[in-house]
């Protein structure tokens, strides 16, 4: 009986060390007050107050608190369009598409 459990331990052990890790972990690096990120064909660059949408036309641009207040909404109209953010310092979201991103305004 002893040795039938020890190798049933063995296996159930395994398994869900398996199971459980994840399979891909990765790191980003960010420079400190400029954010670039790349999806599909939408890119954001946020400098200070001033959020610059390459390939964003037609899509809607959302500021959101991260108490998850939407602070401002703005449609892009242009291929590449700049927008003033003028908020308050601190920790946002911007979403826009399928990119969903937190940035420090300063």
């Amino acid at each position: 009986m002893l040795r039938m459990k020890k190798p049933l331990l063995i296996f159930t052990l395994v398994m869900s060390l398996t199971l459980s890790v994840p399979m891909g972990i990765a790191a980003v690096t960010v420079a400190p007050g400029i954010e670039e990120v790349v999806d599909e064909d939408i890119t954001i660059t946020v400098n200070g107050q001033v959020v610059t949408v390459v390939g964003g036309q037609g899509k809607t641009l959302e500021v959101v608190s991260l108490t998850g207040r939407r602070v401002m909404s703005v449609k892009v109209e242009n291929p590449t369009q700049k927008i003033e953010l003028n908020i308050a310092k601190g920790c946002y979201i911007l979403k826009i598409g399928k990119v969903v991103r937190k940035v420090s305004v300063r």
